[in-house]
């Protein structure tokens, strides 16, 4: 599989990793491999919380995956 982000840039670069949210395939330099929140729901995301009432960013679960650069812009935009 080559990088999704490259092959629109007229490279050929294999791919490293798959983006959590959109599935696209990632070359190392395209990638963002971060401690990221967990959200609830498909593609619009919800950020779940921990248990207080109140979502604060401190309360959020996270996890680290892969992700490609636009769906990480995406994701920093939310939280």
């Amino acid at each position: 599989m080559k990088c999704y982000e490259c092959a629109k840039n007229g490279k050929d670069t294999d791919t490293v990793g798959i983006c959590i949210i959109c599935g696209r395939g990632v070359c190392k330099d395209h990638l963002v491999r971060e401690e990221t929140p967990v959200w609830d729901g498909e593609y619009s995301i919800k950020l779940k919380c921990g248990m207080g009432v109140e979502c604060k960013y401190d309360d959020v679960h996270h996890w680290k995956k892969i992700i490609c650069m636009p769906c990480h812009e995406a994701l920093k935009e939310n939280y």
